[in-house]
């Protein structure tokens, strides 16, 4: 199935049913009092997280949501019937933005949850509603209120525990294939991850965490080059974020800094985030090797964040790093229960 996360949609209520004017007539009551029914209200527009879903591709080929009319009332005291609600379903982490104003409207974050979209219109009262004693036969009666219509964007952004970044042909596809049971595409050369992944990391028995991979960032990402930057949403949310570096970097501390100026620039809050950086590839070291050019390396980084040797391929380090990864994703989970 094709991965979709961007769609804008036109979506309008019902408009509410008129109420009815009506009056009671029978063999010997010539001149009943008024007896019009109310009209029904129209329907709503509504979106519903779906855990069954994991692209808005539908949504990008069906485009206009249109909820029914609500029925005029009609005598004898009967109101109108309502009119259907349309329910859109979404998968689990979509943002609602108005499109006009770009104003966030909701968010579905579990299996479930609803946000309104547009209101149905209230039907209106039949002349049953306005008779006193004053007004025994009102001849009048209300019309229903308008529908809503606007035009909403809806963004998915993958719900995650642990965010792989890097460069393209780090490695990161890889190291969720090793963790986990997801099988991405996998091969040697740039951009191989065109559409962000995620797979379940188990822990024991009971424990695990969900890793995105999302594809490469290159140097003026946040300018519109390359692939990674229209995906950096989907690491908004994580917990922990994963540095992968390669061991064939020139330069591993520069191209840490090089990430770190990207996500800056994409969302500062994305720094406040716990970081690890994982040096992937040991295995294309000599064994003897590879503890002195990790000490080496570690050096790079002024910022003391934590660094792992590992190799998904040759399955080097791996344990230490889930560990490292699973207790930074229960410390913000934490914090998130707080």
């Amino acid at each position: 199935m094709k991965f979709v996360d961007y769609a804008t949609i036109t979506v309008r209520s019902g408009k509410g049913g008129s109420g009815a004017v009506s009056f009671h007539r029978a063999k010997f009551q010539p001149k009943g009092g008024p007896d019009g029914g109310d009209g029904g209200a129209g329907g709503s527009v509504i979106v519903e997280a779906d855990r069954q879903l994991y692209t808005l591709l539908d949504l990008r080929y069906n485009r206009h949501h249109f909820a029914e009319n609500g029925r005029p009332g009609s005598g004898a005291d009967k109101s109108g019937r309502q009119g259907q609600d349309i329910v859109i379903r979404v998968p689990v982490g979509t943002v609602i933005r108005d499109t006009n104003t770009g104003e966030i409207v909701g968010e579905v974050l579990a299996h479930g949850d609803r946000v309104a979209l547009a209101q149905g219109g209230r039907g209106g009262k039949g002349n049953a509603f306005f008779k006193s004693a004053t007004r025994q036969t009102p001849r009048y009666a209300q019309p229903g209120e308008p529908g809503e219509e606007r035009e909403v964007t809806l963004e998915l952004k993958l719900l995650a525990d642990a965010g792989l970044v890097g460069f393209p042909n780090a490695g990161k596809s890889t190291l969720v294939s090793s963790l986990s049971a997801a099988r991405p595409k996998v091969a040697d050369y740039p951009f191989t991850t065109l559409t962000p992944s995620l797979g379940v990391v188990s822990v024991g028995a009971y424990e695990s965490f969900v890793m995105a991979d999302i594809p490469g960032i290159i140097e003026g990402a946040h300018e519109g080059k390359g692939l990674g930057i229209r995906f950096l949403k989907h690491i908004e949310r994580n917990a922990v974020l994963v540095f992968v570096i390669p061991v064939t970097t020139e330069d591993p501390g520069g191209a840490y800094r090089t990430l770190l100026d990207e996500l800056h620039a994409f969302n500062p809050e994305l720094l406040d985030k716990p970081r690890i950086v994982a040096l992937s590839k040991m295995d294309l070291l000599p064994p003897d090797e590879r503890e002195d050019f990790a000490a080496k390396v570690r050096e790079q980084f002024a910022d003391g964040v934590p660094l792992f040797p590992i190799s998904a391929v040759a399955r080097i380090g791996l344990d230490p790093l889930r560990r490292a990864l699973w207790e930074r994703v229960k410390a913000g989970r934490t914090e998130a229960a707080v």
